[in-house]
């Protein structure tokens, strides 16, 4: 049975990266299966995304590592290389809203979710018997000003303890601290609305609807201390008409805010995502 791994890799811009790369895996009697790259020529930085295949019998993936590592040197490459098999262990934040959280669940049973979900960490119970119906374990973790910075230790606790690759903000209502965020960063999903910051604050979908707005949308980034501002990962659109009051805003919301979020988690966890500063490159 052969085995399949993912490289990404980033670096300058110069002739030779993709020989190397090609030349290397070949001379491991390694099969591509899927390549994709980007020239950023404003940068100056080239970014790669290589699937392959390696016979049973094959180099297995440390050997590979180590016998990389030197090429990567070479070209000043940040790379990373996996296995395709292991799936990233997610934990999933929520409050009260359960439309993120139940259409990752959905996915995840149905086998479309490249990722294993471990845990459901939320400020509130109400969606206890919505993981336990999944055999998830759930951690309820109440937040207020004074235990903000225990529950945020609770909750760094629980991702050591669970092994987690990935921490998702599925419609979770609290504000992470910098220091949270720095410890999480590149590797905490958040989805909000896309009325920002047009429409911040109480009720946007109301004062969407009272502006006669047409365009309903969600924004998958990156979690960063700048809130609601992190790298892009995806965004979803769904058009309307004068006829969708604010009930039927809000519901088209969440149909854009669960789509767009599990397309982001989803190309997290295949290795599809490098980032480039404030902005992402996504090989979808």
């Amino acid at each position: 049975m052969r085995s399949e791994f993912v490289l990404t890799l980033s670096c300058p811009e110069r002739p030779g990266v993709l020989h190397a790369v090609t030349s290397f895996l070949l001379g491991h009697g390694c099969d591509i299966t899927e390549h994709q790259q980007f020239d950023d020529a404003d940068q100056g930085s080239v970014f790669l995304r290589t699937s392959f295949t390696v016979p049973a019998a094959g180099a297995t993936l440390d050997r590979l590592r180590d016998a990389f590592d030197p090429v990567a040197a070479d070209h000043s490459m940040d790379w990373q290389l996996r296995d395709a098999s292991v799936k990233p262990r997610v934990l999933v934040m929520v409050s009260k809203f359960d439309h993120c959280l139940a259409d990752l669940l959905y996915q995840w049973r149905s086998g479309t979710l490249d990722a294993e979900i471990v845990l459901v960490v939320s400020n509130h119970p109400d969606l206890q018997p919505l993981a336990g119906a999944e055999g998830l374990p759930f951690e309820h973790i109440p937040v207020t000003a004074d235990t903000k910075p225990q529950a945020e230790a609770r909750l760094l606790a629980l991702v050591e303890e669970h092994r987690v690759d990935l921490v998702v903000l599925a419609r979770y209502m609290q504000v992470l601290s910098d220091d949270l965020c720095k410890r999480l960063e590149g590797r905490a999903i958040n989805i909000h609305h896309s009325f920002l910051p047009s429409f911040a604050g109480a009720k946007p979908y109301h004062q969407a609807y009272r502006r006669g707005v047409k365009l309903v949308g969600a924004t998958a980034h990156y979690v960063t201390a700048d809130l609601d501002e992190g790298p892009i990962i995806e965004q979803e659109i769904i058009r309307v008409d004068h006829r969708a009051g604010p009930g039927r805003l809000v519901t088209v919301g969440r149909d854009a805010e669960r789509l767009a979020l599990a397309r982001a988690v989803n190309w997290h966890c295949q290795g599809r995502i490098l980032l480039h500063g404030n902005r992402t490159v996504v090989f979808s």
